[in-house]
């Protein structure tokens, strides 16, 4: 995986990664909050020696004695006998195992000061305790070095500052544990976006599907509101909708040229549109190639092929019946069913007819590969068909024509759909031109180059209406 990839995939589920990162960050700081607060209080006793001499030599092993001896005092300070003399004083209702577990005693490293740390729910006891805790091995050094009597040690351990009231729990860490929550948050987020990477089948990028089912893809078309409909296509000028700039209408303008060019000396001239399943825009992608291809110049004949569900007489708001499967039937000529829908006559549309029975043998008889060769002769036919997984009508369509185009739906349809698409024409002898992925966001992280590819566009384009105005504008 390049980091394009990763980058994509990224921008693909980045709300879900930014959900788990906060989910995580939360759950931590909940859980934080429902712990017991602990208070810790540090109190601190100094290790002195007592001499008459005050010498710099004297000084100097005095205080390596004290040095020698504070280890040991830290020992000192895990005694029972400790533990007994806090609960005393402070009239603790506990056992001295219990209050022991509450303390911690420390040397700084090179000095000569034993530090008392001691925890609690309340501050204040956490104060006192730290403070006994330290009078507590004083009074254990003085019998130490004294063997119980009344002298006076020679090596004492001098009670230093009154411990400081503890303002703020010191436990739990609320910010260390947000801090974990968001890593683990941010960990889980990768591994959901890698996993809905990996086990997401629906067709998104073209370099994906080329890669997995060896088809080229050939045109895309971005979703845009108000183009969609076929009569929408049918009645847009140039490149220009209602709304203005219209990126679909160029988009299919590049699937005509890809067409055209697929095989300069013999291009394709009967195209059958098809896709895996019904709301993929076949149809619509049919009526806005024939619409294209007449706007070139090229004579073009759209025929309603689908005699399951047909859509292209109501679309046009032409009359369904007489039409195609009439006209294999006998009872019209062609004449008698073509509808001229352009201002060019470039484009003809011939509609269903009435549903037979049996859609399939209608479309794989003898009559229907007879009026495709007469058809073709003067104009580009494009078939509307059924969709090809449910359906073997655009198998049937496939033997007798140039090649058949498979529309799919961007985030829709799965690679197991158009898999099967595919090998159903391929099992028919027909010829696969190629995949249009139909209904491309234009913003997001499957919108491709869309974004600046309709924003280059629609520039270009204002700024050529803008010169050609002040051209005229200088003629008068």
């Amino acid at each position: 995986m390049e980091l394009r990839d990763f980058l994509r995939i990224l921008r693909a589920h980045w709300v879900g990664l930014v959900a788990l990162v906060l989910l995580g960050g939360l759950a931590s700081y909940g859980y934080a909050m429902l712990q017991p607060r602990v208070y810790t209080a540090s109190s601190t006793g100094f290790v002195t020696v007592h001499s008459d001499s005050t010498d710099a030599g004297t000084t100097m092993v005095s205080t390596q004695i004290a040095r020698d001896q504070v280890a040991s005092f830290v020992d000192i300070g895990t005694w029972r006998s400790v533990a007994q003399y806090a609960i005393k004083t402070l009239d603790l209702h506990t056992t001295p195992e219990a209050l022991v577990s509450h303390v911690t005693v420390t040397n700084p490293a090179d000095t000569v000061f034993v530090t008392v740390s001691a925890t609690s729910s309340d501050p204040k006891a956490a104060r006192d305790l730290a403070e006994a805790w330290v009078r507590g091995m004083q009074q254990q050094v003085a019998a130490l070095q004294t063997g119980g009597g009344s002298g006076h040690p020679a090596v004492d351990l001098v009670p230093g500052d009154s411990a400081a009231l503890p303002t703020a729990p010191s436990s739990p860490n609320v910010l260390r544990y947000v801090q974990i929550g968001l890593i683990v948050g941010l960990v889980l987020g990768v591994a959901y976006m890698l996993i809905r990477h990996v086990l997401d089948r629906r067709v998104r990028d073209p370099q994906e599907i080329e890669r997995k089912t060896r088809a080229t893809v050939v045109g895309w078309i971005p979703r845009q509101k108000d183009l969609g409909t076929a009569r929408t296509f049918f009645e847009a000028d140039g490149v220009h909708s209602a709304a203005g700039f219209s990126p679909a209408v160029e988009a299919v303008r590049e699937l005509r040229t890809n067409l055209q060019y697929m095989s300069v000396d013999e291009p394709p001239r009967v195209i059958v549109v098809t896709s895996p399943l019904p709301g993929d825009g076949k149809s619509v992608t049919a009526a806005n190639l024939a619409r294209s291809l007449a706007a070139a110049g090229e004579r073009t004949v759209l025929i309603d092929a689908d005699l399951r569900r047909p859509v292209v007489a109501a679309s046009l708001s032409l009359p369904e019946s007489p039409g195609l499967t009439d006209i294999l039937a006998g009872r019209v000529t062609l004449s008698d069913v073509a509808h001229v829908v352009d201002a060019d006559r470039n484009l003809v549309v011939i509609t269903a007819g009435r549903i037979p029975p049996n859609p399939s043998e209608v479309l794989g008889s003898k009559r229907m590969t007879a009026l495709l060769a007469e058809l073709r002769r003067e104009a580009t036919v494009i078939i509307d068909s059924p969709p090809a997984v449910p359906v073997t009508d655009a198998a049937v369509l496939s033997a007798a024509a140039d090649g058949v185009l498979t529309v799919v739906s961007a985030g829709h349809t799965t690679y197991d759909l158009l898999q099967r698409s595919l090998a159903n024409v391929e099992r028919a002898g027909g010829r696969s031109l190629g995949v249009v992925l139909n209904k491309v966001p234009r913003r997001g992280a499957s919108a491709g180059n869309y974004g600046y590819y309709g924003a280059r566009y629609a520039t270009g384009y204002a700024s050529a209406e803008t010169t050609a105005e002040a051209e005229r504008i200088e003629m008068r």
